[in-house]
């Protein structure tokens, strides 16, 4: 259960904040999940659900590659909402079992494609340790370029942000829903 009662609609706020649900409506079909917590401070939904639909739909990595950025970080934050809310998501964009069991686990990835043996290791660094090491770095920006490696830095921020909002507020998977371990 959420710690303070979900925002799901423009008659739970006041009319100065009409048109910021709207574009969430808009841009997400609902306001739900974490949006539900950042209507609390008028204008804040909408700015990450901006920044979200960019790395969503103006970026160059592949939905495969943002979703296993996504399942990373939620492994790395434990963050069971997210988690859930992804996990399909991934399955649907041809994300191989294998590279989600290996996040879910927080196991080995050297048997995995180097792309996502690569991005997992960076996630995973840049979350335990606040750095990634210059050699996966260099290998990265040198196969992938520097616009897709600020896409998966950037994507980690967002949902590194997401995770917060989403733990501080207890919102938690439905029962029936993919289910994250956490430690």
């Amino acid at each position: 259960m959420p710690r303070v009662k979900l925002i799901a609609e423009k008659s739970d706020v006041g009319a100065d904040q009409h048109a910021e649900i709207d574009a969430i409506v808009e841009t997400l079909g609902r306001v739900a999940g974490p949006f539900g917590v950042l209507a609390y401070s008028p204008g804040l939904a909408q700015k990450v659900m901006e920044a979200g639909a960019h790395v969503r739909l103006k970026s160059s990595i592949t939905m495969a590659e943002r979703e296993l950025t996504i399942l990373a970080v939620s492994r790395e934050k434990d963050a069971r909402y997210e988690w859930a809310s992804h996990i399909n998501t991934a399955r649907n964009n041809d994300l191989p079992e294998g590279a989600i069991e290996a996040v879910r686990n927080s196991a080995d990835v050297s048997g995995l494609a180097e792309d996502y043996r690569d991005i997992v290791t960076y996630v995973r660094q840049l979350l335990q340790t606040n750095k990634v090491e210059q050699t996966l770095f260099d290998s990265m920006i040198k196969r992938k370029g520097t616009r897709w490696l600020v896409e998966i830095t950037g994507t980690i921020g967002q949902y590194q942000y997401i995770s917060a909002i989403n733990n501080a507020f207890d919102l938690q998977p439905s029962a029936d829903a993919d289910q994250l371990e956490v430690k």
